[in-house]
């Protein structure tokens, strides 16, 4: 238990009633009143003292009354105490995890494998299933060469990694001389061989700042021809299934609330951010209400956890959902496909 946890000054016989409480209202989504808990026989205490309790467990701003309802529901704070401290997570048995892999390993495709692991998540949980593409930070540049097309038009050959190679055409706001492309690729090739591509354009920034200033026409070039060849849809996307799913959530029911959820979905950017936070932390993170730092998803909960191909990092894949959802059963779900994902990704 959290050493700062407000269940330090509760009884265990008062921690265990915060806990029937919160899984009777994940379970039924209605204010849980006293006379339930007291009718409940994992509490085994009186009617009395269980109206006590919830009053500490209030005054502790666990629970909270909705409106003028008898009964009490978790606060924000209280679902992070109990996830932190009560929640008895459910591993998933050897078969379920044989079908996991079954059905995500139907396509060896590695957009195939991540639309499958967000469209799994989502139809296993009945909410928001999120994976983000596998970031491109470890695509090494060995050689770059630049060709001149039509219509303002260059053929990048790239060779990347060990002996990769990709050719690639990109469009410029103006036309290129063969000589200003050969100029310009020479540059890249000498300063920056070895580099990972996605340092490459910062880096030619840092160095404009330092440099004559009669360097900085070819770095300009250069700038612009990296920005077409990195700033391609890649490490900044992610594919989600499912969002209609929170629909049929009564708490999420505020149509404003909806409209707000669904157009961060769209522009993507607090949802990115948000995930973004998981790739840079080791194992599972769970975001409740307003913790993920957007006022969007409050009442909401985010679970995630990074998925790694060849022991590194790439991607992070999770569930969106209100934050009465059934963390015992989300968190090692998340956990195994995210495993899943990572193991299949690294035998393509």
């Amino acid at each position: 238990m959290s050493t700062d946890s407000p269940l330090n000054n509760l009884s265990e016989r008062s921690q265990q009633l915060f806990k029937v409480l919160v899984e009777h209202y994940i379970s039924d989504g209605q204010p849980v009143a006293s006379k339930t808990l007291s009718n409940d026989k994992k509490i085994n205490l009186s009617p009395a003292t269980v109206r006590n309790v919830m009053a500490d467990l209030e005054d502790l701003g666990l629970i909270i009354s909705p409106h003028t309802s008898a009964g009490r529901i978790p606060t924000s704070q209280g679902y992070r105490v109990f996830v932190d401290n009560l929640v008895t997570v459910k591993p998933l048995r050897g078969q379920a995890v044989a079908k996991l892999r079954l059905e995500m390993g139907i396509d060896d495709s590695q957009e195939g494998l991540i639309a499958k692991a967000s469209s799994m998540l989502s139809g296993m949980t009945k909410m928001a299933g999120v994976v983000t593409i596998p970031r491109r930070e470890a695509v090494i540049l060995r050689h770059i060469e630049f060709l001149p097309l039509t219509s303002n038009r260059i053929l990048v050959i790239l060779v990347v990694n060990e002996q990769e190679v990709q050719n690639r055409v990109i469009h410029t706001d103006r036309a290129f001389s063969e000589s200003e492309l050969i100029q310009t690729a020479n540059y890249l090739n000498q300063e920056f061989k070895g580099k990972g591509l996605s340092q490459i354009r910062q880096s030619v920034l840092e160095r404009m700042k330092q440099e004559r200033n009669d360097m900085h026409h070819i770095m300009n070039m250069a700038i612009q021809m990296t920005d077409n060849v990195v700033g391609e849809k890649n490490s900044d996307d992610y594919i989600m299934a499912g969002q209609t799913n929170l629909m049929d959530y009564a708490e999420m029911a505020n149509m404003e609330k909806l409209r707000q959820l669904f157009d961060a979905f769209n522009t993507k950017r607090d949802v990115l951010h948000v995930l973004d936070k998981s790739i840079k932390a080791d194992g599972m993170q769970v975001f409740i209400g307003e913790e993920s730092g957007y006022s969007v998803f409050d009442g909401c909960s985010v679970i995630t956890s990074q998925y790694k191909v060849s022991e590194e990092a790439v991607g992070v894949l999770g569930v969106i959902g209100p934050t009465r959802m059934a963390y015992d059963r989300v968190i090692p779900l998340v956990d195994v496909t995210a495993k899943l994902l990572g193991s299949l990704l690294s035998s393509e």
